[in-house]
């Protein structure tokens, strides 16, 4: 399993304090108004302002704010103007890592991602220096202990998936970017309990890291996924689960 996927259900698991649930609304509320304003305010004719929604849900932000989110997004409502950039850079250990940025002040975040990567001995690249290494997948996290894994695996090869994995007490669906709405409504039909769904950055191949350079490497994903204009961050990494159980 790469070490990052691991990483990620880790933090999945951890409780939501306060601050946190505040930097994960920030982040939802940006994904709600972008999604709104490319595609429509009907979730039913916007996938991704309907896996937004799902994302909104799942940290427990109230309806009201949601429904405020989605019409700054189409006008209905005054708000900022966000833009969707990346960056890309290396950090401790060689791994890879690509950022995703949802953002009314590119200066300021440009400026927040490079002081992360500086502090923590990685370096910001240039456009296409790491991306190369990724590819965009829909990804689907099911419960393993709410769902069956055969009845899992069925569904997900019967729904158009591309690959069903076991990882750490969940079943990963990796789907195609454009197909992963239709898989996720062909899962829920057939009664399986969905824990997230996302369009998420995939590794090619990892890097292994270890000792110091592995702590460096966690502190500085984890200060850049604390930045409220960074919507995502995916990396290479693979890290021995003991490392990551510390951090």
């Amino acid at each position: 399993m790469a070490g990052h996927s691991k990483w990620k259900q880790i933090k999945h698991k951890k409780a939501v304090t306060d601050s946190r649930r505040a930097s994960a609304w920030t982040k939802v509320i940006r994904e709600i108004t972008v999604a709104a304003r490319a595609g429509g305010g009907d979730p039913g004719g916007n996938p991704r302002l309907r896996t937004a929604i799902d994302a909104a849900k799942a940290v427990n932000m109230p309806n009201d704010n949601i429904e405020r989110a989605i019409k700054k997004g189409t006008g209905e409502l005054e708000g900022a103007v966000y833009e969707e950039l990346t960056y890309e850079g290396y950090g401790p250990g060689g791994a890879a890592i690509f950022i995703e940025v949802t953002t009314d002040n590119p200066n300021r975040s440009v400026a927040e991602i490079r002081h992360a990567f500086s502090r923590n001995g990685g370096n910001l690249g240039a456009t296409n220096s790491v991306a190369w290494m990724f590819d965009r997948k829909g990804q689907i996290v099911l419960d393993a202990t709410a769902n069956e894994e055969d009845q899992a695996l069925e569904a997900s090869l019967e729904s158009g998936a591309e690959d069903f994995s076991s990882e750490d007490g969940v079943f990963v669906v990796t789907t195609d970017p454009n197909t992963m709405q239709t898989v996720q409504d062909t899962l829920i039909a057939k009664g399986l309990s969905i824990e997230s769904a996302e369009i998420a950055m995939l590794p090619q191949n990892t890097v292994s890291v270890s000792g110091s350079e592995a702590q460096s490497l966690l502190k500085l994903i984890e200060m850049l996924e604390e930045l409220d204009d960074v919507s995502k961050v995916s990396s290479n990494f693979d890290i021995d689960a003991a490392t990551l159980a510390e951090a």
